[in-house]
């Protein structure tokens, strides 16, 4: 079976899920990308986007280990699901994003 439609999540200050959204198509994939404000909301989004058929969910690296677990238990394991992370190379560069 050949993947064809994907969905990501990302997490951002001020986005709500019902309204930042969007699909990249070709005739033969599907990517469909959503923002949350708050890694909560993502286990209802990641449960509609399997029931929309995505077959590979991927979040931001925002979400770390319990949260990609969160996700995964609230899709009951239907599709995989994989998370961001970053190397050591990119700690400097993240403290800079993200650090106090």
């Amino acid at each position: 079976m050949a993947l064809t439609s994907f969905g990501f999540i990302v997490t951002g200050q001020g986005l709500d899920p019902s309204q930042h959204r969007m699909e990249m198509r070709s005739s033969t994939f599907t990517m469909l990308a959503v923002g949350v404000s708050h890694v909560d909301q993502a286990p209802a989004v990641a449960q509609a986007m399997v029931t929309r058929g995505v077959q590979l969910i991927e979040l931001c690296g925002g979400f770390g280990a319990t949260g990609t677990a969160r996700v995964l238990e609230a899709i009951g394991h239907a599709v995989p699901v994989g998370s961001v992370g970053y190397g050591p190379e990119s700690i400097a560069g993240m403290h800079a994003l993200f650090g106090a």
